[in-house]
């Protein structure tokens, strides 16, 4: 069994065609993301248009669910301009879509669990298990890390939401983050010197009845396109977007 997993592609449908080129040369049995695949960027439409197509399952995001309901649940944003751009970020995209497009993300799920073998699974989510808000990083303890799966007997976990890319085991089970298909980015920078990664990540996670394989995959793309994307597209508050590339 091999499973591709993308998460996080937030609007960037160049991210997502070359991640999906990437893939072609694995034939994976089943692909599934992780959430966050609409908001965002310039392409929020073609977006929906390819996971359509494809017919992945889907898991929702924070970022899905603030979409359609415009309720932040990840905790108060207090900085007012932060959150008018957000606001009219949302708006802008929300315009872009058909009512059936809304439909078809109102179905994403809070979970998706994917048989493996015939004795094991792997459960998906974004954030955690239980909240698609929760962040777990790379540094958290193994006491803590081990008290967010206790509950669950799946052979493997995975989750995005904090784009990613690392692997934690918990003895002789695994949870992983694939990173982020259209927004991938260093953890630790200077906020005024921020800058996102021309590329698109996801995992390849493959499972036999008694091995496992797990490797994460970085695709360079030509980031100009998605660049005159936003430029040209109306998206508000474009060149804020576009300085993340610069």
């Amino acid at each position: 069994m091999r499973l591709a997993i993308i998460s996080d592609i937030h609007g960037n449908a160049f991210g997502l065609q070359a991640a999906l080129k990437d893939l072609e040369r694995f034939s994976p049995d089943q692909v599934v993301c992780l959430g966050d695949a609409i908001q965002g960027g310039p392409q929020p439409a073609e977006c929906v248009a390819i996971l359509r197509e494809k017919n992945w399952p889907v898991v929702m995001g924070n970022a899905d669910a603030w979409l359609l309901s415009g309720i932040e649940t990840g905790g108060e944003i207090t900085d007012a301009q932060r959150k008018k751009e957000l606001d009219d970020v949302r708006e802008w995209s929300l315009a872009q879509l058909s009512e059936a497009d809304k439909e078809y993300i109102s179905a994403f799920q809070p979970t998706i669990t994917i048989d493996l073998t015939k004795n094991s699974e792997v459960l998906c989510f974004h954030g955690s298990p239980t909240s698609f808000d929760e962040i777990l990083l790379p540094t958290i303890a193994d006491e803590d890390l081990a008290r967010v799966f206790a509950p669950y007997e799946q052979r493997a976990f995975c989750g995005g939401h904090t784009h990613v890319q690392f692997i934690r085991h918990l003895k002789r089970r695994i949870f992983f983050n694939p990173g982020s298909v259209g927004f991938a980015y260093r953890h630790g920078q200077d906020p005024s010197a921020f800058r996102a990664d021309p590329w698109a990540e996801y995992a390849l996670l493959t499972v036999g009845d008694a091995e496992m394989g797990l490797e994460f995959r970085r695709v360079g793309y030509d980031v100009r396109p998605l660049i005159e994307r936003y430029l040209t597209c109306g998206r508000p508050h474009a060149d804020a977007a576009v300085k993340q590339y610069s």
